[in-house]
């Protein structure tokens, strides 16, 4: 009995694979989000706490298991993988879909979507691009945004956050992201088959709802204490 597989079997079989993956980094990626998120709500902690948190990050995590230090890198590389391997098949997908659909598609395209589904692909360029922002400006600090080489974690997110077109333009961004958090967390599930029924559609939409809203919350509210002087 021949098990070779025709050249539709073989399409059918590697995009199954690719939204896997990507729907398993996407949700790699959102539950960095949140711990991400949680870490910075410690700026209300004041200003030793917020530093010992971010020195902690670098350095003690899993010491002695792992050598002081290298547990971030080993963290960032996973997650340096998880972000490439979403992008690759995410474009990799976008391209097929783009192929089947022709020139012609765009004149009988399906008006019931969200926003956010219809703007994942530039949504997703513009969170890649936020990121690599996000890292030269407070990892790398080459785009110092107020504050010097020097500065320590929490006075660079204070002298950051100070200003108010920074503190605007994060604001923007993290609707973006939020956005793009909500219908990938949605799809994700679906990708993995638990979105099977109209109840379980419901459930999903509505928790993928509460997971952006709860990032955007939680991620501007530092901010917000900035720059009304709260957190100073």
């Amino acid at each position: 009995m021949s098990t070779t597989l025709t050249t539709h079997q073989r399409a059918m079989r590697s995009t199954v694979v690719k939204k896997v993956i990507m729907a398993v980094t996407g949700l790699i990626m959102i539950a960095f989000l949140l711990m991400h998120m949680y870490g910075n709500l410690k700026m209300f902690a004041g200003e030793e706490a917020f530093d010992h948190y971010a020195h902690w990050l670098k350095g003690d995590i899993l010491y002695p298991i792992v050598p002081q230090g290298w547990f971030i890198w080993i963290f960032r590389t996973g997650l340096l993988a998880a972000l490439v391997l979403h992008i690759w098949s995410a474009a990799s997908l976008s391209m097929r879909t783009l192929a089947v659909r022709g020139p012609g598609y765009d004149k009988f395209k399906p008006q019931a979507q969200t926003y956010s589904a219809r703007t994942m692909r530039w949504g997703g360029i513009l969170v890649g691009l936020f990121i690599v922002f996000h890292l030269l400006q407070f990892t790398v600090k080459v785009l110092r945004t107020g504050f010097d080489a020097n500065a320590g974690p929490y006075e660079m997110f204070v002298l950051s956050f100070s200003t108010w077109w920074v503190f605007a333009f994060y604001a923007v961004l993290m609707v973006l992201i939020c956005m793009h958090v909500r219908h990938g967390f949605w799809s994700a599930f679906q990708t993995l088959g638990l979105n099977s029924s109209a109840k379980s559609q419901r459930w999903l939409n509505l928790l993928g709802i509460g997971v952006g809203v709860v990032l955007y919350v939680g991620f501007m509210l530092p901010p917000v204490a900035v720059l009304i002087g709260w957190v100073n």
